[in-house]
């Protein structure tokens, strides 16, 4: 979260999250005064008595009363200490505080000081109106009560320059806190976008690993699922099927760790995926041989001269593609033909293709996700291709995959 080094120099209003308060906050909790905000009152509270001080001594040469100079006294007194409840009252304090100067020019200096807090706390239709009344009350105090070592014409201006000056300073204070208030939030967002990022990079990496030790370690183990069925329930099975289920399920176990292996190392060591080379169109034939090992009949139909050739990412694919397919058939159609079909060409795509007939008898109660199927169609769009799986006319099942081959 973005902090500031040193809290206390800023306005209580910047230290708030919530920004700083506008005329509508009804029963918002005000926070409390840093440092900052008693230096400055109590510099303001200075200022307003020193001008106080100075229209006390014009009064009193103009050779006012006594009791009058007394009532200017009290009067500027009262609007010098009443300034401590401008956080407040802004508002209604200066109101009050321009009618008072109209008549006593002894709490002019009060007034400036609440007409800046004004325009510091409030937007610009509330200020102009103040700043407006702040106007009228100020000239009729130059006509009322005027200053006999100037003019009238130069104390009109003057207060007109002195009034325009204050509340223009305001407005600049003003604008500068909703500056800094919007650079904050712009970085809070940021922030909370950041994070987000980062929890959906994470959610997408994990999906990604799901979906990888789903179709690197589902064929192995079904292989696994296949041959120790196999085992149970044909315990009278002559030794060498015996032997050869158990080196079945040997090695299909082997190949699962080795797999299970990589993934966890590229896990510890993100990019790296270590010595071990990822299978690809190439591999196929060994794909193909394991499962005819496991008892399935299967028929290849490669027409893809040099494997080789397929870009390593297209045949990585299609190796998963041709994996899930055979994995299917094994689970759900155990005994069937099933036919692994490979063709295309660089410029025209690489299309591979996997059907098994209809299941003999009834078929198995595997358990099943559905979520291999769902991770090709998302790797084949990734790769710019199509992914298409169903029923066939024969009672049978096919997947079907286009990847593209740049010439």
């Amino acid at each position: 979260m973005t902090r500031t080094e040193y809290p206390w120099l800023l306005p209580s209003e910047m230290m708030d999250p919530r920004g700083p308060e506008l005329p509508g906050d009804r029963g918002r909790a005000r926070p409390r005064r840093t440092v900052r905000d008693w230096v400055i009152d109590t510099l303001m509270f200075l200022a307003a008595a020193g001008v106080g001080l100075l229209a006390l001594s014009a009064s009193e040469n103009v050779g006012n009363a006594d009791h009058v100079v007394v009532i200017d006294t009290i009067v500027g007194v009262l609007a010098c200490c009443a300034l401590w409840t401008r956080r407040r009252w802004p508002v209604g304090l200066t109101l009050v505080l321009v009618v008072v100067s109209a008549v006593s020019p002894v709490s002019s200096g009060a007034v400036l000081v609440a007409l800046f807090c004004v325009a510091v706390h409030r937007p610009f239709r509330i200020v102009a109106a103040v700043g407006g009344l702040s106007l009228v009350a100020g000239c009729l105090s130059s006509v009322i009560r005027p200053d006999p070592s100037t003019s009238l014409t130069t104390g009109l201006i003057a207060t007109v320059v002195v009034i325009l000056l204050v509340t223009g300073w305001g407005m600049l204070v003003r604008a500068r806190r909703q500056l800094v208030v919007a650079l904050r939030e712009r970085a809070t967002r940021a922030e909370a976008e950041a994070e987000l990022r980062a929890e959906q990079a994470q959610r997408l990496a994990r999906e990604a690993i799901a979906r990888e030790m789903h179709d690197v370690l589902a064929h192995r183990l079904t292989l696994l699922s296949v041959h120790a069925g196999a085992l149970e329930f044909r315990p009278d099975a002559p030794a060498p099927e015996v032997a050869r289920a158990a080196g079945v399920i040997r090695d299909s176990a082997h190949e699962a760790l080795q797999d299970l292996r990589m993934i966890i190392g590229v896990l510890r060591a993100p990019g790296d995926e270590g010595d071990r080379p990822q299978p690809t169109l190439v591999t196929l034939d060994a794909l193909v041989a394991e499962s005819r090992e496991a008892g399935m009949k299967v028929t290849l139909d490669s027409r893809i001269d040099d494997p080789a050739a397929v870009p390593a990412a297209t045949g990585r694919t299609a190796y998963r593609v041709a994996q899930e397919g055979l994995t299917n058939a094994r689970k759900h159609a155990p005994g069937t033909e099933t036919t692994v079909e490979v063709s295309g060409g660089p410029g025209d795509g690489l299309t591979l293709e996997v059907r098994n007939a209809a299941p003999l008898g009834e078929v198995p109660n595997v358990p099943g996700s559905g979520q291999g199927l769902i991770g090709l169609t998302e790797r084949a769009l990734l790769a710019g291709g199509r992914f298409e799986h169903g029923a066939t006319g024969e009672g049978g099942f096919a997947v079907r995959a286009w990847l593209p081959w740049a010439s």
